[in-house]
């Protein structure tokens, strides 16, 4: 008995059972914000993660967005009951009108299944999980750069994947290009507006050039809208993902609002697949829902529910309204003009880093930095001049060269200008 309960405690005693375990690489971008939160410097400076600061460095929550939750908070009626799987009902359908335009065809005959998903990572992950089941091709192209996170929904869910020539280091412009050689029926990843890493954008000309393309080759486009709204406004953020919807083909659209309404922490989101047929996509939103179950069951109500109270104020009983209401419901303006002013206000400190490169003398042609558009840009340093950057000024960002404009303050413009000034010259 002694010997057993001897064995027993040796057991007990020895390795985990989880000792062959191996431990991960940091996740680069959570690496510089570990590095960032630990550092003492009182002049260090995060530009790395893509979340929006005021003038003095501190998160900002939108008076539409406080408007709307104290509107929820005195309605007695509201409850937390679990939504459905799909999520709530009023939050697909104004999402989808959002991103598609309240008279979108495919709207209107019911060929759109839109489900709440997990902010614009939960719908990625999604999209790719239904993809890889149940589309025949599972290849999926990535732009070259891409944000960071895109490889890791498609390498999860399965799919191959490969890159497109989107972004030329020389003129820090677009260079997209090696579409044309993709299989039939491969998948394509698009970013609708802002581009992430790059701030680069193409033209409506050259969207129209790229949806003929596809159509030709039968690609099937895969939008990932996180900033309809922050870069220029709402409908012509969303003009790329309409081109496609208009010319009667498939594509799948992921929206988030963590950027255009600052729900960062609420992981607010949707899946849109856009079919042929209502049928067609009655059967998708079966499987989407088949997906979603085991995985979070249903998503949450706070954030749903904050978007739906400001997106509703744009449509009194499904007519379409421009401006804000008599009556005091103007969230839905609120909310727009709001988005302006940041957007105006990265388009400023744009012009001004770019200036204060100038009158420095720094080595190379800066334009680029006022050329590009949204929350990021890409600024042309390499891996050796942004690690001088954290270790002589405390600025940190992804090592790849991207910053966020949008965590930049007028008055650290001259700050990041040196410090520019002289990892260009020195390093």
């Amino acid at each position: 008995m002694e010997s057993k309960n001897s064995e027993k405690a040796k057991e007990s005693d020895g390795d985990s059972a989880f000792e062959q375990v191996a431990r991960a690489a940091d996740i680069p971008i959570y690496a510089v914000m570990a590095a960032f939160r630990e550092d003492p410097s009182p002049m260090k400076l995060n530009l790395g993660f893509g979340v929006y600061r005021t003038e003095e460095g501190k998160p900002l929550l939108l008076n539409a967005v406080r408007q709307a939750e104290q509107l929820l908070v005195n309605d007695l009626s509201a409850d937390k009951e679990y939504l459905p799987i799909t999520g709530l009902p009023e939050f697909n359908k104004l999402s989808a009108k959002l991103i598609f335009g309240a008279d979108s065809p495919a709207i209107k005959e019911n060929r759109v299944s839109t489900v709440q998903c997990l902010s614009g990572s939960g719908s990625l992950r999604i999209g790719a999980d239904f993809l890889a089941k149940h589309y025949y091709q599972h290849t999926v192209y990535l732009s070259q750069p891409t944000y960071g996170n895109h490889p890791n929904f498609f390498a999860a869910a399965g799919l191959a994947m490969k890159t497109y020539h989107y972004y030329d280091p020389k003129t820090n412009g677009l260079d997209f290009q090696d579409l044309g050689a993709a299989a039939s029926g491969a998948i394509v990843l698009l970013q609708a507006s802002g581009h992430n890493p790059t701030g680069i954008d193409p033209t409506a000309q050259q969207w129209e050039q790229i949806r003929q393309l596809m159509r030709l080759k039968r690609l099937l486009p895969f939008f990932d809208c996180a900033y309809q709204g922050f870069v220029m406004n709402m409908d012509a953020d969303a003009l790329p993902v309409r081109m496609f919807v208009a010319d009667g083909g498939e594509c799948l659209v992921a929206q988030s609002y963590s950027k255009t309404m600052g729900l960062y922490g609420e992981r607010v989101g949707a899946l849109s697949v856009v079919c042929k047929t209502t049928d067609v996509a009655s059967r998708v939103e079966s499987q989407l829902k088949l997906l979603i179950r085991p995985m979070y069951s249903n998503p949450p109500i706070h954030g749903a529910s904050i978007v739906t109270a400001i997106l509703k104020d744009r449509y009194i009983h499904g007519v379409y309204i421009l401006s804000a209401l008599q009556d005091g419901r103007e969230m839905y303006s609120r909310w727009v003009t709001e988005l302006k002013q940041l957007t105006d206000r990265i388009a400023t400190l744009r012009q001004q880093l770019h200036l204060a490169l100038l009158d420095r003398g720094t080595p190379g042609d800066w334009s680029h930095i006022t050329r590009q558009v949204g929350m990021f840009s890409l600024t042309g340093l390499n891996a050796e001049q942004v690690a001088f950057l954290i270790k002589e000024y405390h600025i940190y960002m992804s090592p790849d060269g991207r910053i966020n404009m949008a965590g930049l303050s007028s008055k650290a413009v001259p700050y990041l200008a040196d410090a520019i000034h002289a990892a260009v010259t020195l390093v």
